[in-house]
């Protein structure tokens, strides 16, 4: 598994270098590098007009300087995340993947219903809450050290830490 690490936040735009006002819109976004993926950080006006290429994105705003620390990212991005990792054969987006449905379970977002294997490949089959439906999920039997750094990486990703 390769080794990839989020930056912080800078509270500045990726795209001007323009710092972020507390109180203002921007986008925070995922974008594949050659090293994994990276967070990056867009003024609105920025990303409206020149409409940056990313993974994946979520509008969010810069928090007052003593406000309480919050999540960008609700259980519903979490599982459009989850969902739009679903046909991945990138390595390092099956482990993302996985270590998102280990966070969806513990928020009982997601239950494990069974498993099979499939060309070699343990499928764990998990039951979304609230639906009829199930999803696949590959477990790329991370060690434990693994998921802990990933499980890290994903919180930084979307935790606020200005």
């Amino acid at each position: 598994m390769a080794d990839w690490e989020i930056e912080r936040p800078l509270g500045q735009c990726c795209g001007t270098e323009r710092q972020i006002e507390p109180g203002e819109e921007y986008f925070a976004a995922l974008v594949k590098t050659a090293d994994g993926f990276a967070r990056r950080d867009f003024s609105a006006q920025y990303w409206e007009a020149n409409q940056p290429d990313v993974f994946c994105y979520w509008k969010t705003k810069l928090p007052e300087p003593n406000q309480k620390k919050k999540l960008f990212v609700d259980d519903e991005m979490l599982m459009a995340f989850f969902e739009r990792l679903t046909n991945e054969t990138d390595q390092e987006k099956i482990n993302f993947r996985f270590v998102l449905a280990l966070i969806l379970m513990r928020k009982k977002k997601l239950k494990y219903d069974t498993s099979r294997t499939e060309d070699g490949k343990e499928i764990w089959v998990l039951r979304i809450s609230g639906e009829k439906t199930t999803a696949d999920v590959v477990n790329p039997n991370l060690t434990e050290k693994q998921v802990e750094q990933l499980s890290g990486q994903v919180e930084q990703v979307m935790a606020a830490n200005l």
